[in-house]
Formats: structure tokens, C-alpha cells, sequence
């Protein structure tokens, strides 16, 4: 289980980092994002490990806590897309590897400012599909 205000914080750092990817163009910063999102697959986000609520009243508690396997996945979508952009820039399609960029970019600003993850929302519905699948065939 997770908390999901570290995941909205980690998504805002991750806006960020990917918004100056798309600034600068530089496929190192892009090579960085990558690693972090390949920790994050594996559970050990550092920009979630970076969050620190402030005090201990109810109010800083979360709500509720949520399964970590969605945010895990989107992930791993994030790295996808971030290794599909290093190599669009290893073979010197650098448009690619900005579009490839802005859609993780995209994502991540949805999850930071509205608590929308499409990673999450993704990963749930391959869930519910094979969950379907393997109900019919049995």
C-alpha cells in the first residue's frame, strides 16, 4: 500500500524534469528520468521517498492508502515511453523523442495536478479484461 500524496508529489517532480527535457532536449536529463522510472516499477520511487508530510494531525494523515501495484505500472509505462524517446534520440529523431517526452509529460501533469493516472487507470483495466477472459473460459 501506498500513500498517495508522495505519488502526486513524485508526479510533480517528474513534470518537472520532463518539462526541461522538452526545453533543453537533452536526452541525458531523459536518461536520468528513465532510471527513476525504473525504480519506480521496482517500488523504490526516490521523488516518492523525498516527500515528507508535515506534522502528525489527522489532517496530514492520508485518506486512505492505495494499492501499489497500478502506480507501479504506470511506471513502468513512464519507462516505455522514456526509453522509446532515448532511442528516438540515439537515431537522431529528436521530434520523436520530444513527442515520446510530452506524452509522459502529459501523463505526469494529469496524476500531479488532478489525481489522474492513466497509468493506473490503464493497469485496471488489462485487469478487469483478463479478469473477464479467464471467467469466460472456466
Amino acid at each position: 500500500m501506498v500513500d498517495p500524496r508522495r505519488l502526486r508529489f513524485a508526479a510533480w517532480l517528474t513534470t518537472a524534469v520532463l518539462a526541461v527535457v522538452l526545453v533543453t532536449g537533452s536526452p541525458w536529463l531523459l536518461a536520468a528520468q528513465a532510471v527513476v522510472f525504473a525504480l519506480g516499477a521496482r517500488g523504490a520511487n526516490p521523488y516518492a521517498r523525498l516527500y515528507r508530510p508535515r506534522g502528525t494531525s489527522p489532517r496530514t494523515a492520508p485518506v486512505e492508502l492505495e494499492a501499489a501495484g497500478p502506480p507501479r505500472f504506470a511506471q513502468l509505462v513512464g519507462l516505455v515511453f522514456a526509453v522509446a524517446g532515448l532511442v528516438l534520440f540515439a537515431l537522431g529523431a529528436t521530434t520523436g523523442a520530444l513527442i515520446a517526452t510530452a506524452a509522459a509529460l502529459s501523463a505526469a501533469l494529469l496524476n500531479a495536478a488532478f489525481g489522474l493516472c492513466l497509468g493506473c487507470e490503464l493497469y485496471l483495466l488489462i485487469k478487469r479484461m483478463t479478469h473477464r477472459h479467464e471467467g469466460a473460459t472456466a
